[in-house]
């Protein structure tokens, strides 16, 4: 079941080029060509009705690849074209030099949202007291993966709360022990309440001085795909190292309603669709991605221009770095 294979019996098994320590792109791309939703958003062409000419350029590449990857009937395709489109924006990424897949990830997300914006006036209504106008920038990208968390926090003086709220699309979780944990344990650990003193004090303005306070963060909106960046990086003095703790997390039913909000998150029930892995060190290390094929169900490991087919138990990897969930009522939609 190991055996590489010829990928143009199924679409959206196709491998990519490298084009020179270019493993992090191609893995967060295979990881993109395995969100359904979004697959089926650029295949409609349904980006090139909001495309902006002033930023669509990445997207537009995007969608050629994205149409490549599951139209076209190739073993192996070339992203040249989006890592120069993308380059040009970012010059850090032109460069053949090996980078963290997560800052990519964060930048392809960013990139698609300038390009495929809509603005929408709507009326805000704060605190049921008053209303006012506010532009609200949305795009598949908001749509599909920004969520929303709510930090509720208490002056531990004169007890009075605030809440402050924060878009997120990709959650970066402490790793909370050196040899092994699970993804609960990381979840846990980012949602415990904390205290802030010290340098971290709050200025509350009933008291009208700084004060130690607590904070707890809430899913106030949870996203159709959440990503979970597992923290393996850290800097230890001026030196930065690798955690290489084996992380356990589940293939399905990951449950985050002790994280979220009753009032707004429903279901709160996710699958893994994809993986981003990182093995071996900072400066030499490699980047291979596990996608879920959303026709076959199957598993199949993505490195570079090679694809093999995985059993389930594969997925569960010591080297996971991102971790892709897609809400479970989703995946009964498509």
């Amino acid at each position: 079941d190991g055996d590489s294979l010829m990928n143009s019996q199924y679409p959206g098994l196709t491998g990519l080029r490298n084009l020179g320590n270019t493993c992090y792109m191609n893995a967060i791309l295979q990881c993109f060509c395995s969100v359904p939703p979004l697959v089926e958003y650029f295949l409609s062409g349904k980006h090139k009705a909001v495309l902006h000419e002033e930023n669509g350029e990445s997207a537009t590449a995007f969608g050629w690849l994205i149409s490549d990857m599951w139209l076209g009937e190739f073993d192996c395709v070339s992203p040249e074209v989006f890592h120069s489109v993308l380059g040009k924006r970012y010059p850090t990424f032109s460069e053949r030099t090996q980078q963290d897949a997560q800052e990519f990830l964060i930048c392809v997300l960013n990139e698609l949202h300038e390009g495929l914006k809509k603005s929408s006036k709507r009326r805000c209504v704060t605190d049921g007291k008053a209303s006012r106008g506010s532009v609200s920038e949305t795009s598949i990208i908001t749509q599909l993966f920004e969520g929303q968390l709510s930090y509720d926090i208490m002056c531990l003086e004169c007890k009075t709360t605030i809440d402050r709220s924060e878009r997120f699309t990709v959650l970066s979780l402490p790793i909370p022990s050196k040899s092994a944990c699970s993804l609960q344990d990381c979840l846990k650990c980012f949602f415990q309440q904390d205290i802030l003193t010290w340098n971290n004090q709050i200025q509350c303005s009933w008291c009208g001085t700084k004060q130690d306070a607590t904070v707890k963060a809430t899913i106030t909106k949870a996203p159709q795909i959440i990503i979970f960046h597992l923290k393996r990086f850290e800097w230890q003095g001026k030196r930065k190292r690798k955690l290489s703790t084996d992380i356990c997390y589940p293939l399905s039913n990951l449950d985050l309603s002790p994280y979220s909000s009753p009032l707004f998150c429903k279901d709160a029930e996710y699958s893994l669709c994809a993986v981003v892995n990182h093995s071996g060190f900072l400066d030499d290390g490699h980047y291979t991605a596990f996608c879920k094929h959303s026709v076959t169900k199957n598993w199949y490991n993505f490195d570079d221009a090679q694809i093999t087919k995985i059993p389930n138990a594969s997925v569960q990897s010591d080297t996971a770095y991102l971790l892709f969930y897609i809400c479970q009522g989703l995946l009964c939609t498509h």
